[in-house]
């Protein structure tokens, strides 16, 4: 059973380094079933979508706004993450959005450095009181395009984007001169690994050129005190319902109960940073400009 949530020196560690590993935070029993349920899910898969990377791939992604009651929900819902990032984020979060990365071998496209703030500050969130859970479902390494994050990015503020390819990516020109100055980190996980990290953290991951899939489930929450001023991207504040760890493996029997139900699946269209972009500047707002 899942083993969470964090402990003070780990939610020390967040804070500091703007991320924090949480090692075999979910057991192999729950992470077995998250695989299965994820690679065998027809509406999952039909739901997917591509986007360029800028360097010859794609990486394909699905997501949605809603924590329903099937496996995925579950796992966004379980006291062992929701309580880790109340304490991380100092009070009540709910549930901003969900979504499954699936980096195939071979074909898995990169992600280009960014912050999720970087335009989840364009969805309406005034302040960057955000944060995501990235659960393993394959191991994670270097061959096959494990995250990688600069440590203690997050105290740098929000940075500017650009779009490179279909995606959304930081400042190239600033984030050369960071990565001269601050260290970067090669996050190498196994299944049921979860990395809880902050909305300002830089990051980003290579291509997977290996034989190995990298699939993993990111789950990502807002303060209940930062309820965003617009919700045309993610939804604004609703409170979150808590289920016990145990839920997790309760739910795997009947893990496509609520498959056609109201996850409110994203568009191919809609809700990814490149779409808050025009050319290759973001829209800022006139209020933004002397940040």
């Amino acid at each position: 059973m899942a083993n969470g949530p964090l402990n003070d020196q780990q939610v020390r560690d967040y804070h500091a380094d703007g991320y924090v590993l949480a090692k075999g935070l979910f057991d192999t029993e729950e992470i077995s079933l998250l695989q299965r349920a994820a690679k065998e899910d027809r509406e999952l898969d039909q739901h997917s979508f591509g986007r360029k990377d800028g360097e010859g791939g794609t990486v394909r992604l699905s997501g949605w706004n809603h924590a329903g009651d099937n496996l995925y929900g579950m796992f966004a819902r379980c006291e062992s993450v929701v309580n880790s990032m109340e304490k991380v984020l100092g009070g009540e979060v709910y549930h901003y959005h969900s979504k499954v990365i699936m980096k195939d071998p071979k074909i898995g496209g990169a992600w280009a450095w960014h912050q999720d703030y970087g335009y989840w500050y364009m969805f309406g969130a005034l302040f960057p009181l955000l944060g995501s859970a990235y659960i393993a479902m394959d191991p994670a390494t270097r061959e096959n395009g494990c995250l990688q994050v600069i440590r203690g990015s997050h105290q740098l503020g929000r940075i500017d984007h650009l779009l490179t390819g279909e995606q959304a990516g930081a400042d190239r020109e600033r984030v050369a001169e960071i990565l001269k100055r601050m260290e970067l980190v090669h996050v190498v996980m196994d299944p049921g690994d979860t990395l809880f990290f902050h909305c300002n953290l830089l990051h980003r991951s290579d291509q997977n050129r290996s034989e190995k899939p990298r699939w993993s489930l990111i789950c990502c929450y807002n303060a209940a005190r930062n309820d965003p001023y617009k919700t045309d991207k993610h939804p604004g504040y609703s409170p979150l319902h808590k289920v016990p760890d145990a839920a997790i493996k309760e739910s795997g029997l009947r893990r496509f109960a609520d498959a056609q139900g109201d996850n409110a699946w994203w568009e191919q269209t809609s809700n990814l940073a490149a779409s808050g972009l025009k050319g290759k500047q973001a829209e800022i707002p006139a209020s933004d400009t002397t940040r």
